[in-house]
């Protein structure tokens, strides 16, 4: 990176500039949230507001100062690694710019007063008591599963349930010692039962909703693709799972695959072939990845999975867990709730841990369709599964959607169909600073992809998507 690039960045999520003049205790706040969200550069020696060049090499003691803020006023230390970058300075000096890179952490990070920070776009947002405790639990270090359900007995365990899952395990001793021996319940003094886990009521109970009213999942199916209220509300599904996780699991899947369509027509070579338009593992995958993955913590809304002519999304209340982002889910793996997910895996929902996303993206990629798409919405983590095939789609070329297209189709506008196959969501700018062309040039191609019957736009400009009509 060079100075100008440096000047020309935007302060944001991952990058903040701070005077040579800034307190130790001071930088200790944007280091701690950087860490406690997706890491980031500090410059120092580059006024914040107004952008002037100060360098640092005028400034040695107190760069010295700066460089200990790590281990003197971050908890737990952070293991920062750093940079000189040459520069001419505001009076014309050749100088440095001290750029310090925070990487994101596996801990919950705060500064010597105890304060926890995270970093919202180019603000670092401190904490409170219940936010903390959140991060803590999206970070691992602490469980909510593991944590005790209030005023839950043992009179509230399946205990036939158990028994069946010590059997499946190959597990010899009785279910009640399972449960103990496993920290699912423990006893106090007295030998009594004085608490049972959440994960234990969540996969056990005889009545999870008792205790958990919201941990539930709500099927939503809507007329078009677009999702309406009021007078023109367009729901024509609506049905809601209860019971434990794995009871919700099976009765959503077996639900959706009602809803799924297939359509046969006679293939190349005489024989019928009939497509779905959703693949069988992608929805099961997704549906075990809510279940798995939700953050049961968040208690006022449920899982919720809505339908429409050309997708499916899946609203999951939580945010990314541990290190997982948008831009690194297929390879990336961390469990939110590693009791649930060993559970799901003895039932054979889980094959491997965290090769799900990526067997699907694998399997759509292979067939060139759009691979899922991540996206954090405040509390909830939605994805969506674009449809494999739409009525239009199949009135258009019922064999091949367009297989003629592809001698007509510039470079360029191949590129356009991939880059928005991988993100319906994707703007015109974004796909022109990937394409390193002009904007204007870029909405020359969409218009004549639109005009070419490939590609069209859904909903508003702000909450619309993009969809490819012909593959």
């Amino acid at each position: 990176m060079t100075i100008d690039e440096l000047i020309k960045k935007k302060e944001g999520q991952t990058f903040d500039c701070k005077s040579i003049q800034v307190e130790p205790r001071a930088l200790a706040i944007p280091m701690v949230a950087m860490a406690n969200a997706d890491g980031g550069m500090l410059a120092i020696g580059i006024s914040d507001k107004t952008r002037r060049i100060e360098g640092i090499d005028q400034y040695k003691e107190k760069v010295n100062e700066l460089l200990r803020v790590p281990y003197d006023f971050c908890r737990p230390t952070i293991r920062v690694n750093y940079d000189y970058l040459p520069c001419k300075d505001a009076e014309g000096n050749d100088n440095h710019i001290l750029l310090i890179y925070v990487p994101a952490g596996t801990e919950t990070y705060c500064t010597q007063a105890d304060e926890a920070y995270i970093r919202i776009g180019d603000k670092s947002k401190r904490l409170s008591f219940d936010e903390r405790l959140q991060l803590v639990y999206d970070k691992g270090e602490r469980y909510y599963e593991d944590q005790s359900t209030y005023g839950a007995t043992l009179g509230d365990i399946d205990m036939q349930a158990v028994s069946e899952y010590t059997q499946r395990m190959g597990y010899g001793k009785s279910a009640l010692e399972f449960l103990a021996e496993n920290g699912w319940i423990a006893y106090d003094d007295s030998q009594k039962v004085r608490s049972v886990s959440n994960a234990c009521i969540l996969l056990f109970g005889n009545n999870p909703q008792r205790f958990f009213p919201r941990a539930r999942t709500r099927f939503i199916r809507y007329e078009g693709t677009v999702e309406k209220v009021g007078a023109e509300m367009n729901v024509v599904k609506d049905v809601t799972f209860e019971g434990t996780i794995i009871q919700q699991v099976r009765k959503t899947i077996e639900f959706i695959e009602t809803q799924i369509r297939e359509h046969t027509f006679l293939g190349e070579r005489g024989v019928f072939v009939t497509n779905r338009n959703y693949s069988k593992f992608a929805v099961q995958e997704m549906c075990v990845n809510s279940c798995c993955h939700r953050d049961y913590s968040i208690k006022g809304t449920e899982i919720q999975i809505k339908m429409f002519d050309n997708r499916l999304v899946f609203e999951t209340p939580g945010n990314f867990p541990g290190q997982v982002r948008a831009d690194n889910i297929r390879h990336t793996h961390f469990s939110r709730n590693p009791r649930i997910a060993q559970f799901l895996k003895v039932y054979d929902y889980v094959k491997e841990f965290g090769e799900g996303i990526d067997r699907i993206c694998n399997e759509l990629e292979k067939r060139g369709l759009s691979i899922p798409t991540f996206q954090q919405n405040a509390f909830i983590l939605k994805a969506t599964l674009m449809a494999e095939w739409t009525d239009e789609s199949i009135h258009t070329n019922p064999q091949g959607f367009g297989k003629d297209f592809g001698e007509t189709l510039s470079e360029r506008q191949r590129f356009i169909l991939d880059i928005i196959s991988q993100n319906a969501t994707i703007t015109v700018q974004e796909i022109a600073d990937k394409s390193a062309d002009k904007k204007r040039t870029i909405e020359k191609d969409i218009a004549k992809l639109k005009e070419m019957g490939i590609l069209k736009r859904e909903g508003g400009r702000k909450q619309g998507y993009w969809v490819v009509i012909k593959n």
